[in-house]
């Protein structure tokens, strides 16, 4: 079973104890590998002026739209200055769960590390997110591969820097730092099915599993299948007599599925909090995956080249790739071997490139992005393989069989816009030297200082092509537009900070962090408490609350903007917020009742509830009229069209390519100088009024325009509006209204007299206190997602009802109104981790039992315990080999 030739059985009932100093070495060279990784890392980082190393930021894409502000968040939460806690986050979305976003994105160990820094400097311990996984996964790889075959630790080192630092880790792991802890994940799930594999350490097993699927379960479940295929193929390989081979395969399977589900259970809460946040969420647009890449591209992901997202990363450097080139070569090698290997990684690179299987790797669900994240489990079984060929020493002449397969790979793909001309010449030099280095490896064999030097050059020639590889890709990033920095933590959103701190104000109003100047987080990154979310669990309920009332939003909804209109605002309790300048945000305040408020009557959303537009919701659920919502009429350019419901149909250009589209001119009537507002949810194109222009890339369900204010109405009542785009679009019959703002304070006013005496907010609960005797409707300025459960005066807690998707509860005479919020699936969650808990703590509590020295017939017989010892002997004996 095990490569080296010796037996599971042999290798558990006589394990080779290691000397001490053997530990040291073993544990030097795991350190040296960590190091070297993280070294070649950071000496890229560092010629480039990478921060931290310059000035160039690191906060690109998701990195800085959503890790920095949650990282920022956590260190909140973890200095007791956040207004929520780990199940509710009260900054974004006018308060949305948070457990979810906690479980996927902050749950990496060295996440946590945010506590020991500045708030300001936050980005450091992002970027240590990255550094250390690299660093523990390089150093855990040293390690499995010593369980995978027996050989020099060091050379194992030398081979684990690139897998630490694969193109996989630099292209699509750098900026997502949740999923790095899946370069972590791949040993160690390695290093449990070792343990499977010899019949020892299942507790241990299944805690390392757990460990796993808590730091992050979307990684670990592709970490899971692929180490799972190795098992498979170690399984195959089982040298015994096939009388033997078939019980203790089974045995061994057994073994390593029980120690996964147990693991798995462990860390159930993880995935039933994650699964119901994700079933309640806005979905995305359903992703279509384009087709497999070309065979020279895909081919030419093999060695080290640019980024790009057309094809699976998976290049762990040229010495790597040498030795699985060489692996089928090797005569010392069993022929079951130089077969089941090669193909297991033909299989693997072939399921990324098949829907089916990409759906496999990816739990069913196609991802949004690249579809080949799953790609890191193929450069561990890579890495792997390339152990078992430099474990075994190869030949000149089997170094040069991998070599000319090589020569003909950079041959095939020298055409590939993956790789440039330097790029291949490179390679080239990279491998004639590594190939050198091995064969005087091969020729040094007996003198140790020898090898050790070369060794040493050999580990120095990996750093130096890794360091330039990452280097490489960086620069190459950083010329397309897509990967410009976010503006995450600069003078002027430290400036931000501080002002929505010094007008903070929360739970009696809100104060909106607004225009949404560094990251698609503000919230999270400035403080406060906006509508901005950006994440995979935006309730869906949250996010057709939120575009009902008129707020923007992008992604199909998982992207929300705040409300940005007055109207908006009042409903929301908004207080205080920014307003972008051209010298940066600038605070407002305004008028606005409590965040939880007073209707008389029965005030909620019914079954048959419709409203005409946008203006008349906010109307409902403010309670009082503050619109005019004029009629829309053609004034000039090409005709519209009418559509049902006294919508507006616009004509296609016909002539995309043109410079300036053909204009349509609206005109409607208002009280001069009231405030207009347009809504044009789905318009894409350029709106104009009052000099007022705008360019929107609006389109359904994508991307909502949410209100836009389009200035005071002329002193003649007339407005006119101009749209131009080139395709055809829909305007609302009720596309402009206009405020009144003396109503709309009015309004403000009567819910202030009228609203609760005290309003009082924990990290996940709010609540109020009315005058008693009120009959009407309590409404909570938060959408009403599941999870809420409210009560009145201590009565039965129920799910709140709903006023425009905002929670509303009606108090019947009560006077003390108390909200609880609980994440969905956290008590089955929690149940299941309790279970695999005990199953845990009895096997490891019945395996000492089992081989204590069995006492006297007359004593086990007299304290009834022969029975007992019987049972546990067999049961435990699944788990431990006997």
């Amino acid at each position: 079973m095990l490569t080296s030739g010796r037996t599971v059985e042999a290798a558990a009932e006589s394990p080779v104890r290691p000397s001490p100093g053997h530990r040291r070495t073993q544990a030097f060279a795991a350190l040296a590998a960590a190091g070297s990784a993280m070294g070649a890392y950071c000496l890229a980082m560092a010629v480039h002026g990478t921060y931290p190393f310059g000035g160039r930021s690191r906060a690109v894409n998701d990195l800085g739209n959503q890790f920095v502000p949650l990282h920022a968040h956590l260190w909140d939460l973890m200095h007791g200055r956040g207004t929520g806690d780990l199940f509710l986050n009260w900054n974004s979305g006018y308060g949305v769960p948070f457990l979810a976003d906690f479980l996927t994105y902050l749950t990496n160990p060295f996440s946590w590390l945010v506590a020991v820094f500045p708030r300001d400097e936050v980005q450091a311990p992002v970027f240590l997110v990255t550094l250390l996984s690299i660093g523990l996964g390089t150093a855990l790889m040293t390690v499995f591969l010593g369980r995978l075959h027996p050989g020099s630790p060091w050379a194992r080192a030398v081979l684990s820097v690139g897998y630490g630092v694969s193109t996989w880790t630099i292209s699509d792991g750098f900026s997502d730092p949740m999923w790095m802890w899946g370069v972590v994940c791949l040993p160690l799930l390695g290093i449990a099915g070792d343990w499977a594999l010899l019949g020892r350490r299942w507790v241990a097993g299944a805690a390392l599993v757990a460990v796993c699927w808590a730091g992050n379960f979307y990684t670990a479940a592709m970490a899971t299948l692929g180490m799972g295929l190795v098992l498979l193929v170690r399984l195959a390989l089982d040298e015994r007599p096939v009388r033997e081979r078939g019980r203790e395969r089974g045995r061994a399977l057994l073994r390593a599925v029980s120690m996964t589900a147990a693991g798995v259970a462990l860390a159930a809460p993880v995935l039933t909090v994650t699964y119901r946040a994700s079933k309640a969420s806005q979905q995305p647009l359903r992703a279509v995956y384009p087709g497999p890449p070309g065979l020279r591209d895909y081919l030419a992901h093999l060695l080290p080249g640019g980024p790009t997202p057309s094809a699976p990363q998976i290049s762990t450097g040229v010495l790597t790739l040498l030795l699985v080139l060489t692996f089928p070569f090797m005569r010392r090698v069993r022929p079951a071997e130089r077969l089941l290997w090669p193909a297991l990684l033909l299989l693997v690179a072939l399921s990324y490139v098949w829907e089916p299987t990409i759906l496999l790797w990816h739990g069913l669900a196609l991802p949004n992005g690249s579809p080949y994240r799953a790609s890191l489990a193929l450069t561990a079984m890579t890495t792997a393989v390339a152990w078992l060929a430099l474990a075994r020493g190869p030949r000149p002449l089997e170094l040069l069989g991998g070599a000319k397969l090589l020569a003909l790979l950079v041959l095939t793909v020298s055409g590939s816009a993956y790789l440039t001309t330097h790029d291949l010449l490179l390679v080239a030099a990279d491998a004639a030297v590594v190939t050198g280095l091995l064969v005087l490896l091969h020729r040094a064999s007996g003198r140790r200082r020898t090898r050790t030097a070369l060794t040493a050059v050999l580990a120095c020639s990996v750093v130096l092509a890794t360091a330039f590889t990452v280097w490489s890709v960086t620069v190459r990033r950083d010329r397309d537009a897509w990967w410009r920095p976010k503006r995450t933590l600069d003078a002027q959103s430290l400036a931000a900070r501080a002002d929505i701190l010094a007008r903070e104000n929360w739970p009696a109003s809100r104060t909106d962090p607004g225009p949404h100047e560094f990251a698609d987080n503000d919230p999270l990154l400035l403080g406060g408490e906006g509508g901005a979310y950006y994440s995979s669990y935006v309730p869906a309920r949250t996010a057709a609350a939120l575009r009902g009332l008129g707020a923007a939003w992008y992604m199909r909804g998982r992207h929300l903007l705040s409300l940005d209109d007055p109207v908006g605002r009042a409903i929301m309790g908004v207080s205080s917020y920014l307003v972008a300048s051209p010298q940066g945000p600038v605070r407002r305040a305004a008028a606005a009742p409590p965040v939880v408020t007073y209707r008389p009557g029965a005030a909620f959303d019914t079954r048959g509830t419709h409203d005409a537009s946008v203006f008349a919701r906010q109307e409902r659920v403010l309670g009082a009229k503050v619109w005019t919502v004029p009629a829309l009429t053609p004034a000039a350019g090409p005709a519209p069209a009418t559509a049902p419901g006294g919508a507006w149909r616009l004509p296609a250009d016909g002539k995309s390519a043109r410079t300036t589209a053909r204009t349509t001119a609206f005109r409607a009537a208002c009280a001069p100088g009231s405030a207009a507002y347009a809504d044009l949810p789905w318009f894409a194109g350029t709106i104009t009024a009052n000099g007022v222009t705008y360019r929107r890339t609006g389109g359904f369900p994508g991307s909502d325009n949410g209100l836009l204010p389009i200035g005071a109405v002329p002193a003649d009542g007339v407005l006119t509006l101009d749209l131009a785009g080139t395709r055809a679009q829909t305007v609302p019959r009720h596309a402009v209204g206009c405020l009144d703002r003396a109503a709309l304070a009015r309004a403000v006013a009567t819910l202030r007299a009228t609203g609760p005496e005290r309003v009082t907010a924990g990290g996940h609960t709010i609540g109020a206190t009315f005058r008693p005797g009120r009959q009407g409707t309590a409404v909570v300025a938060v959408p009403a997602v599941s999870g809420w459960r409210c009560s009145v005066d201590g009565g039965p807690a129920k799910a709140p009802g709903t006023l425009g998707g905002l929670m509303a509860v009606r108090l019947g005479g009560g006077s003390r109104l108390a909200c609880s919020y609980r994440p969905p699936g956290l008590r089955l969650g929690l149940s299941a981790s309790g279970s695999a808990l005990a199953l845990l703590a009895a096997v490891a509590v019945a395996g000492p039992l089992r081989r204590r020295p069995p006492r006297t017939a007359h004593t086990e017989h007299r304290r009834g315990n022969r029975w007992t010892s019987r049972w546990i002997s067999r049961w435990t004996s699944l788990w431990t080999h006997r």
